[in-house]
């Protein structure tokens, strides 16, 4: 028997896993993070994971933890949500990137402060932490390095959000439905007497988009095409990603697309869909889970690479740089690559590593 402390969202996924890991036998403690610090909402609350419906979620967490006979604790990390990730996600759209803060939110707060506060002021120490994500961890044979595989149902994994989480953090989480599917979830969550079992996914990052996040004056510049002549006119680069067409406001000839952001002159460049497709990029701040940070000057690694959460890993050469970069050169072009984006490695359904794409 272990002490397990159980990440709940109020969501289906996080109650399942603290019923099996109940159920098993374990010493189960359910924990809530407190991260909202917005303002109320005046009208309907969609499901985000930043937004004002928090205080509804705290509550159904904890009467799914009565309801399983497990002791709940709320966790108050405001401050280190809006300065780790909320600030982040704003600076990185106002410099024409296109960030993914589920993946900071990991990294930082979800596996980072909170564990330490559990480990500290809170007074919860705990063996596992464990969460719904959709995910499995290993060990690998050779090396005795901790890692993480795919989700047996492709279609539900999480890994890409878990790329940058360290050995010492690995040693101790734990997912207990990576073998398992959102039926097949729902039916146990069904079957317990769950009053959450049909509740909907959550769809956003955070509540009135990723707009209210930057919460940003408009900031007019030029839209121009790839020769630099102005074409039409923008209210602000932090409203745009590469590869984005609806909304630019240029018509006329073929399709055209986001191609570029330039911060520095306020520029958004746009062209036709030809010219969205790369073949490189480089990665900064690179973590390297399932091996050791290999030394510069190692050959190309033959992995599979994302992009974007929602792309297919796609196989690429993977050649270790100076500190923690990375190059990146795929053996086919490439749609849309984003800076801010992270790309993230595999190996089969082992995840190798990740970085944020610089450019």
């Amino acid at each position: 028997m272990k002490r397990v402390v159980v990440g709940m969202s109020g969501g289906v996924d996080s109650s399942v896993a603290a019923l099996l890991m109940r159920n098993q036998g374990h010493e189960v403690i359910g924990v809530t993070m407190s991260i909202y610090s917005g303002r109320p909402a005046d009208g309907p609350i969609p499901d985000s994971c930043y937004g004002p419906g928090e205080p509804g979620d705290i509550a159904q967490a904890a009467e799914i933890c009565a309801r399983l006979g497990i002791p709940h604790h709320v966790i108050d990390l405001k401050g280190e949500y809006r300065s780790m990730v909320l600030d982040y996600a704003r600076e990185e759209y106002l410099d024409g990137r296109t960030p993914n803060p589920c993946v900071l939110c990991n990294q930082k707060v979800k596996f980072g402060m909170l564990l330490d506060r559990l480990d500290g002021t809170a007074g919860l120490g705990f063996d596992l932490f464990v969460t719904g994500h959709y995910a499995r961890t290993a060990v690998m044979e050779d090396t005795g390095r901790r890692a993480i595989r795919i989700a047996a149902d492709p279609a539900k994994d999480q890994s890409y959000f878990l790329c940058m989480l360290t050995q010492e953090r690995l040693a101790r989480v734990h997912f207990p439905l990576g073998d398992m599917s959102k039926p097949q979830v729902r039916e146990i969550a069904r079957a317990a007497g769950l009053v959450n079992h049909d509740r909907p996914e959550s769809q956003d990052f955070a509540f009135g988009g990723y707009k209210a996040v930057v919460n940003a004056p408009e900031n007019p510049g030029p839209i121009t095409d790839g020769s630099g002549t102005v074409i039409g006119r923008h209210r602000g680069i932090w409203g745009y990603t590469i590869g984005q067409r609806r909304g630019l406001g240029v018509g006329g000839g073929e399709p055209l697309y986001v191609t570029g952001l330039d911060a520095r002159t306020n520029t958004v460049v746009a062209g036709p869909e030809s010219a969205l497709y790369r073949r490189e990029l480089t990665a900064l701040g690179v973590n390297w889970m399932s091996i050791a940070p290999p030394p510069q000057g190692t050959g190309p690694l033959r992995l599979q690479v994302k992009i974007r959460y929602r792309n297919p890993a796609v196989p690429a050469l993977v050649t270790p740089g100076a500190g923690s970069a990375a190059r990146v050169t795929f053996d086919e072009p490439q749609r849309a690559i984003a800076r801010g984006q992270w790309a993230v490695f595999y190996d089969g359904d082992i995840l190798v590593g990740g970085g944020a794409i610089a450019e």
